[in-house]
Order: structure tokens, then C-alpha cells, then sequence
């Protein structure tokens, strides 16, 4: 199979990106990554101060899908994620929700076994690999990995895992699909900026949808419909979300505007991913009992 290594990672989604790989649509590829700290942190003994700070959040790739061009959503199907053996925690001062309390940056290091992630000997996690960046070159300026927008990149959703489904909007040609920041475990919220990071293996199948246009990314699983939208205040954020998925409401239950709003009201629940990165990053599902598709 097709495999991208961690060492081709980029640190900005950029159209100017050199990609890595070229596929035709409905491939399936590996993305090796680091972690978000690209594996620079080995010891819970090693001082916060010692990370280059520039080499935070990298992303493999990019991936040059052949036929992607404006206007078109790239179907970006997890078919799995592999994590290694152990995880990386961090507080930081000044970080996160919390971090005005930090008063020591301290730096953890937890094991994975089986599917049970050790915090320490005596509480465990379940195991629940999900991807933190995963994005799309932005049609402007470069955007930094460690940010989340239409374009994708560090929305930090737990939802995004293996049996689930990302579309992406498509802003340049071949798209320049790059992943990392994988986590074996991660509350709603991230709420100290570092969920369980670690390095590892994504799978994915990759397909091109032409002449669908979508204005932020959108997420499919077993059982719901996900609108997905970041912004620098949570409420634009929850705003931009729950009108996404009302336009498609109102196009495929042929409801008007009033009635799929009061079926929002009723059925939908507005679900926070993150509130720690430059922007914050709000989610809005719709089971599919009552949506039955998104397109």
C-alpha cells in the first residue's frame, strides 16, 4: 500500500506545499506521524524549555489527489489507527484553561496496553484513537497546523477515528490532504492543550466528490451527521456549525427554514471539540434516524 513516512511533514497547510505523493481518487494510503510534539519529548525527567517550539503540530504530507480542484469535497474515509505503546501529557503554564494555576510545567509519559491506556497505576482510559490535524491547503495565506478553520487542520474532534467519514472542502488543485496529531485519548475540550499524544499510523481511502461544494468540513459515523465549524469566540463557532447543518436539513427533509430550525431545536445537539487553540472548534450532529444523508 501507498505510504507516506513522518519525515515528509509540513508545519503550514499551504497551496505552495510541495506534495509528497500524487494518488487517483478512491486510493487508500498510510500516513505515518509524529506526535504533536514531534517526538522530541523520550522522559518525563525532560524540561518544557528544551522543545523547539517550532516543530510543534507537524502534518504529513501533502497527499495531490488527482481531479480535486475548487469547488470540489475530498471524502477522506479512516479505515484505521494505529498508536504506539505509550502517550505524552503536558501542563504548561500559561496553557490551556487551567494554565493561569500552573505554576510547574510538569510532563507525563503513560502506557498503552491492549486497549486501555494507563494514566498511572491505578486509573486506566479506554483506549480511543482519533486524529487532531487533519486538513486541506487553504485557497489565501498559509495557515499554521496548530489551527483549525473551513479548511480542517487542528479541530481536535474525538469523533474523527477509524470507521468514520471527514469531507473536506477543496480550495486548490489536488486538495493537499495532511494529517497528524493523533491522540489514544482526548476529552471534549482538550481542555490543558495536550490530550494523550502520540505518534502512529493513519489509513485512509481517499476520494474526490466533483462539483460539491461545502463550506466547512462535515463528519459521518455509524449513526450521526456532523457539522464542523472553528472561530475565535465558541458562540460564532456554535453558530456557523448549526446553520451548516440546518442548510442541509432544509435541502434533503425539504423543510423550510422555521421548521428545520425547530427540528434542530428538538433533534440536534451543538458538542464542543476544543477550547484551547487559536480558534475553537464546535461540532452540531444529527442522528440519522431522522437524517438519513448528508448529500
Amino acid at each position: 500500500m501507498l505510504e507516506i513516512k513522518k519525515e515528509n511533514g509540513v508545519y503550514f497547510m499551504d497551496k505552495n506545499n510541495e506534495p509528497c505523493l500524487r494518488i487517483k481518487s478512491g486510493s487508500n494510503v498510510i500516513f505515518e506521524t509524529y506526535d504533536c510534539f514531534e517526538n522530541q519529548i523520550q522522559s518525563e525527567d525532560q524540561s518544557i524549555d528544551s522543545l523547539n517550539w517550532n516543530r510543534i503540530n507537524p502534518a504529513t504530507g501533502p497527499l495531490y489527489v488527482e481531479g480535486a480542484r475548487e469547488g470540489d469535497t475530498l471524502k477522506v474515509r479512516i479505515i484505521d489507527i494505529e498508536v504506539s505503546n505509550y502517550g505524552i501529557m503536558a501542563a504548561i503554564p500559561g496553557a490551556g484553561l487551567l494554565g493561569d494555576q500552573v505554576l510547574t510545567p510538569e510532563i507525563k509519559r503513560v502506557s498503552i496496553e491492549g486497549e486501555m491506556v494507563w494514566f498511572n497505576e491505578e486509573i486506566s482510559l479506554p483506549l480511543n484513537p482519533m486524529i487532531g490535524v487533519i486538513g486541506v491547503a487553504p485557497k489565501g495565506d498559509p495557515i499554521p497546523c496548530g489551527t483549525p478553520g473551513a479548511h480542517g487542520g487542528n479541530m481536535d474532534n474525538k469523533k474523527i477515528k477509524k470507521a468514520t467519514t471527514l469531507y473536506l472542502p477543496v480550495f486548490v488543485e489536488g486538495g493537499l490532504l495532511a494529517i497528524g496529531d493523533l491522540h489514544a485519548a482526548m476529552g471534549d475540550g482538550e481542555i490543558m492543550v495536550s490530550g494523550v499524544e502520540v505518534p502512529g499510523r493513519v489509513t485512509v481511502k481517499v476520494e474526490v466528490i466533483k462539483n460539491k461544494q461545502i463550506a466547512h468540513p462535515l463528519l459521518e459515523d455509524e449513526g450521526y451527521f456532523y457539522t464542523i465549524a472553528s472561530h475565535e469566540e465558541l458562540l460564532v463557532a456554535v453558530k456557523l456549525a448549526t446553520s451548516e447543518m440546518q442548510k442541509h436539513v432544509m435541502e434533503q427533509l425539504k423543510l423550510s427554514f422555521n421548521e428545520a430550525g425547530m427540528l434542530l431545536s428538538a433533534a440536534g445537539n451543538v458538542e464542543v471539540c476544543q477550547v484551547v487553540d487559536p480558534l475553537l472548534t464546535v461540532r452540531f450532529s444529527m442522528s440519522k434516524a431522522v437524517l438519513k444523508k448528508i448529500f
